[in-house]
């Protein structure tokens, strides 16, 4: 569905209600989605920052094959940040764009160690468009 929305029609459908719901739905799926054999002895706090229609903060928690999700900004000292808008965090999820192209493009800003922003694939099961 997200590739054949435009960006225009991506950021117009994300509003209000609809927006934190599909943000929470996405979060919420990454648990299943994990790959701990891939992942092995990674302990890393991913903080993501969605802007758009208004800031949401969520963390993946990678704890030695374990991971949780979170929908705030916790006390932990993140090893990661990705901070992207709406429409690129829905292409990246969906696996409608490469976390390393959009990084090379500017769409997402990327701080801390880019080892781990660069194992994203690997660790979850990115569905392929």
């Amino acid at each position: 569905m997200v590739k054949g929305l435009s960006g225009r029609e991506l950021t117009d459908a994300l509003r209000g209600d609809l927006r934190k719901r599909v943000l929470r739905e996405i979060f919420g799926r990454m648990r299943e989605q994990f790959r701990p054999e891939n992942a092995g002895a990674l302990s890393a706090v991913i903080r993501w920052r969605i802007t758009g229609e208004q800031d949401e903060v969520f963390e993946t928690v990678i704890d030695h094959g374990r991971c949780t999700v979170r929908a705030y900004a916790g006390d932990e000292r993140p090893r990661t940040t990705f901070v992207l808008g709406d429409v690129e965090f829905l292409r990246l999820a969906s696996g409608n764009a490469s976390p390393v192209v959009m990084y090379l493009r500017r769409k997402v800003r990327i701080t801390g160690d880019l080892t781990v922003a660069a194992g994203l694939t690997r660790y979850f099961d990115i569905p392929r468009p």
